[in-house]
């Protein structure tokens, strides 16, 4: 694998900072703490060696009473089936993206409606205003979130031309199954979504049940999505968030200090694999056009996608975020 595409794997990952697998109890008789934590990321991405290193250094950090026990490589299923098994017990903590995130706290996909926060930088300062808030409601849930990390932007690949939102209407886009947001963009546009599991896009797009696509540059990359499309959207409809988790009663088994070194330590290896995301998303991004992915530049149409946008994020206001969230959301957005 050549060292881009390596460093891209890191992906979906980034904003799934960590998930699952199904293994013993999470607390030994008389040794360590041990918190079961699952990732997509294989092994031997950029990612995967970020975990082993925070993994040493959260065990250092804690003399040995809490360590991270790492199932890499998405065995275990979907964002689904991480939210399921750490409730039931079978493992202790997860990384997922938006939809995981909005099957725990379904007010936070606030931060992926469409058209709202297209800018990284605008994203860190709302999530900043609204840290404490968002981490009560997670609390409230069951779980704690440790950290924020993000998949870069997301843009409309597809297999076939698309220039305005009407072009889509004949299309089989992706929906993810528990994903509201971007199916209620599409509804808006009028088409009909294809709702599957993350991984069964690749086999769709191969088959051509699945040819439209919302990803981020470094996620098509590292998934192979973009060997089976040839247009990608210029602008970008909002931002891929993720974040790590861990069920609450797992954290409180810690000591008020191992908790400390857990947050920060989660916090450090967040911060490093966003400045990889970051470089690597838009690396994507020019690699792909390199390539010949042909760009799609929505600005002659930019008034109605924007239309599209706004409609769909006040459809979803009331059902899955409330008005006033909404308003506060985009107020805080505008000042940067």
């Amino acid at each position: 694998m050549s060292s881009w595409k390596h460093s891209l794997v890191v992906a979906l990952a980034v904003a799934a900072l960590f998930l699952p697998g199904g293994p013993p109890s999470s607390v030994a008789a008389d040794g360590p703490i041990v918190i079961r934590y699952a990732s997509l990321a294989p092994p031997s991405s950029a990612f995967g060696k970020i975990l082993k290193a925070w993994g040493r250094t959260f065990k250092k950090e804690t003399e040995g009473r809490a360590e991270l026990r790492f199932y890499t490589g998405g065995s275990q299923g979907d964002e689904r089936d991480f939210i399921r098994k750490i409730r039931a017990g079978q493992i202790d903590a997860a990384g997922i993206t938006t939809t995981g995130l909005g099957m725990v706290v379904r007010p936070i996909l606030v931060l992926s409606a469409p058209g709202l926060i297209t800018e990284v930088q605008q994203l860190y300062y709302v999530r900043s205003a609204l840290r404490a808030r968002f981490e009560r409601m997670f609390r409230d849930a069951g779980f704690e979130l440790l950290t924020w990390g993000d998949g870069g932007k997301n843009r409309i690949f597809s297999q076939k031309p698309f220039a305005k939102p009407s072009d889509l209407k004949s299309a089989r886009p992706w929906a993810w199954k528990d994903d509201p947001v971007f199916a209620g963009y599409l509804g808006v546009i009028g088409a009909n979504p294809v709702r599957v599991g993350a991984n069964e896009v690749y086999g769709g797009l191969q088959t051509r049940m699945i040819d439209t696509v919302p990803a981020s540059a470094i996620i098509a990359v590292a998934l192979q999505w973009y060997t089976k499309l040839s247009y990608m959207a210029k602008q970008n409809l909002n931002i891929i968030i993720g974040g790590s988790i861990i069920k609450k009663e797992v954290f409180e088994q810690l000591t008020p200090g191992d908790q400390k070194i857990l947050r920060d330590t989660s916090e450090r290896a967040a911060r490093t694999s966003d400045k990889i995301v970051i470089r690597d998303d838009l690396k994507a991004y020019q690699t792909l056009v390199a390539r010949g992915m042909k760009e799609v530049d929505l600005t002659p149409y930019q008034a109605e996608w924007d239309a599209v946008a706004k409609k769909a994020r006040e459809q979803l206001a009331g059902r899955v975020y409330s008005k006033s969230l909404l308003a506060e959301v985009a107020k805080l957005a505008a000042e940067k």
